[in-house]
């Protein structure tokens, strides 16, 4: 092994390159260009991507970032518009609103509170002098377990605690807010009822919006405010939208402390609609106060009426220029929230439901007002308009008797006649003729069934306004269907019978079971006798006011049905928007013409020489007209339903009227004369009439609207929200 050679020194020798002249050292390798290269390239993408980015966040994002910056030195504050008013047809208001100072609380402040706000509900319990129970139960959700007063509206809502607040009270809340933490005092416009309970169900209320609205509707979140009201019955839920109007947004500048500084930004809130209704102020206020006195003359004779419904229609357009039911109710009782006793007597049934309409949701049998149709689908089915029919005091229909209205007999009669006088058996007859051919054919024609529909009984009207009830034509297929709901029933009752009614009504008790029996074997059976009843409007047939008043209003006009409408117009604020609800018409009569005219005729002579001639003696029939008929529903072990259905002037009609009173007697000495009055009220007719005690008084009211029934121009709505009568007021 060779030694390795030392330099003196003693370091051993660098060797030299192979081919290195002299022995040279070999040079570093020098760095690689490439890595280089990738390193420039990388710092300049990195400071283009930074310059992109600043650009992108200062010139496209400028703007919204600016927005940003903005939005932590403002706040956007929702301003409610002003809820438009309802008016008559002539411009007089039914709803309107004033200014109240009502004092809220901040729920989720209240519960915060260690004490859950007891001591400051106290304190302003103190301030505003009520009861500080009733103040904590206004705190209070409503609920199915939550008796009244109670909280309806949402919790991000302020809470009302009191309304008609007196100044002094909200200024001592709003001076000292360090005691009433959570606690606010503002003006706010509330919904003012000039006439007390006039129209109330037609009217509506409002009531603040509930969690579950500001979830389903997309246009009250967007504009919620936090005292939002919406309408919960009437036109005020119909025309809830337009009524409302639109919400504006203020933004205000606020400093670092919360503290506003001014206003930076506002759009003004756009005023609610205001809804011409075709219902004439006036002419309500007649049918009300005639409906209550034709109350009491029906309890001084002995009947338990306590309700009763008036509907007065315009027969060229369907609008409804009354609506009445009694018992009624003041809508400023759901104010600052409504108390458990008032809200129970609303929907008691002891004192009358005032909360419910008469008019659209009172059903009851239409006892011979219903003729109408009956006398058309007798036709319909084969007998002769001009024949001769008999009129005897009873017809036998299988095992039992059907009667004339207190046994009466009438000889040989012609249709007309029959109409005028009232003749039940020449209608029974009628449809007992029309069973028998039924039940010989494998498909039944039904022609008294598919008339009382033609004639718009059985189905909703389709008013503009909620809770419609239907009515109810019974027929094969509904029969078939109740047996089938209620079979069970009917057979317990067919082996047991009626222990509880046997003890006080034995044969009463006894026909209860008959009937029970007969359900239980064979009830889905459409019989005779449910053929014969349904003839003159009872047995299973029910109809509501409105549903008989556009019947009318058909004939009346030659055949034409409208879809009942109360509101008649919108108009702006301002006056220069209007748009007009146009009558909608619903179909017409499938009536042959002659048909009609006969009814027509037959209808006048009513109350000229048939079943309402006593209530009409007197009246001018010479000036104006009146066609009509009466009706008497009989009820078991109950006072009959009086009806009046009617139209005038006969020979040009205008309007058609119909009032009922519920257990009030007979149609002709309840209904009619209720209606009578109606009609001089409507076109200022006066008389002598005996008072209480007997002594003659003049007659005629001065508030009555008298002179022809107006079908005036809209009223104006001036540009600073004024609203100016309709002409010819």
């Amino acid at each position: 092994m060779a030694r390795m050679r030392r330099r003196p020194g003693g370091r051993p020798g660098r060797r030299t390159a192979p081919g290195a002249p002299g022995g040279a050292p070999a040079p570093r390798a020098a760095p690689g260009r490439a890595g280089l290269i990738l390193a420039q390239v990388l710092v300049v993408a990195l400071f283009a991507v930074l310059g992109a980015r600043l650009w992108y966040l200062q010139v496209p994002m400028g703007e919204h970032f600016a927005r940003l910056a903005a939005a932590d030195r403002t706040q956007e504050l929702v301003v409610p518009a002003t809820r438009g008013q309802i008016l008559d047809q002539a411009g007089r208001p039914l709803v309107r609103n004033r200014t109240a100072l009502v004092v809220s609380a901040d729920w989720h402040a209240l519960q915060a509170m260690p004490d859950q706000g007891a001591d400051v509900l106290a304190r302003v319990a103190e301030v505003v002098g009520e009861p500080v129970e009733e103040i904590r139960a206004r705190t209070r959700l409503c609920g199915p377990e939550v008796s009244r007063p109670c909280w309806p509206g949402s919790p991000y809502q302020p809470v009302t605690l009191a309304d008609d607040v007196d100044a002094r009270a909200a200024l001592q809340i709003l001076e000292r807010r360090e005691d009433f933490p959570g606690i606010s005092a503002q003006q706010l416009a509330v919904r003012d009822y000039p006439h007390g309970e006039l129209a109330a169900q037609a009217l509506g209320y409002l009531q603040p919006v509930t969690q579950e609205e500001l979830e389903a509707r997309e246009e009250l979140r967007k504009q919620f405010s936090g005292v939002d009201q919406v309408g919960r019955d009437g036109l005020e839920a119909t025309y809830d939208a337009e009524l409302r109007g639109t919400a504006g947004v203020r933004t205000l500048a606020v400093n670092n402390r919360g503290e506003v500084t001014g206003v930076v930004d506002e759009q003004r809130p756009e005023p609610g609609m205001h809804l011409v209704s075709t219902i004439d102020q006036r002419v309500q206020k007649t049918v009300e106060d005639a409906l209550r006195r034709g109350i009491d003359r029906a309890r001084k004779a002995g009947h338990p009426a306590s309700s009763a419904a008036g509907v007065v229609m315009d027969v060229r357009t369907g609008g409804l220029v009354a609506m009445a039911s009694l018992p009624s109710y003041d809508p400023s009782v759901w104010q600052g929230g409504i108390d458990q006793e008032t809200f129970d007597e609303l929907l008691s049934e002891k004192a009358g439901e005032p909360l419910n309409s008469r008019v659209m949701q009172g059903q009851y049998p239409p006892a011979s007002t219903f003729k109408v149709s009956s006398l058309a689908a007798g036709v319909r089915g084969g007998k002769p308009l001009r024949g001769t029919y008999s009129c005897p005091s009873s017809i036998s229909v299988g095992n039992r008797s059907f009667e004339n209205y207190e046994g009466s007999s009438h000889g040989s009669l012609s249709l007309h006649r029959a109409i005028v006088v009232s003749c039940n058996t020449v209608f029974y007859q009628m449809a007992y003729d029309e069973w028998r051919s039924d039940e010989r054919k494998k498909k039944p024609d039904d022609v008294f069934a598919r008339t009382a529909e033609d004639f718009g009984f059985g189905a909703p009207t389709g008013i503009d306004l909620p809770h419609e009830a239907a009515g109810r034509i019974p027929t094969r297929e509904w029969k078939r269907e109740l047996w089938e709901a209620t079979k069970e029933e009917s057979c317990e009752r067919a082996e047991s019978g009626y222990p509880g009614v046997a003890e006080d009504d034995p044969g009463r008790a006894s026909y209860l079971k008959k009937v029970a029996e007969e359900n239980c074997t064979d009830g889905y059976r459409w019989r005779a006798g449910d053929a014969v009843n349904f003839a003159i409007g009872q047995g299973d047939v029910l109809v509501t006011p409105l549903q008989l008043v556009r019947a009318y209003a058909a004939v009346a006009n030659g055949g034409t049905l409208w879809e009942p409408r109360v509101g008649k117009a919108l108009v702006s604020a301002d006056g220069e928007r209007v748009e007009e609800i146009e009558p909608q018409k619903a179909g017409d009569l499938e009536v042959d013409g002659e048909v009609v005219s006969y009814l027509q005729k037959a209808l006048t002579a009513v109350p000229k020489q048939g079943t309402a001639s006593g209530a009409f003696g007197g009246f001018p029939q010479d000036q104006v007209s009146v066609a009509g008929k009466t009706g008497s529903g009989s009820a078991l072990d109950s006072d009959s339903t009086a009806w009046f259905a009617s139209y005038a002037p006969a020979d040009d009609p205008d309007l058609a009227v119909v009032v009922v009173v519920p257990k009030g007697g007979t149609g002709g000495e309840t209904a009619a004369p209720i209606v009578r009055e109606i009609y001089e009220g409507v076109y200022g007719f006066t008389r002598d009439e005996q008072d209480a005690g007997g002594k003659s008084v003049e007659g005629g009211d001065p508030d009555l609207p008298g002179g022809e029934p107006r079908r005036g121009e809209l009223p104006q709505v001036r540009p600073d929200g004024t609203v100016d009568l309709a002409a010819g007021e």
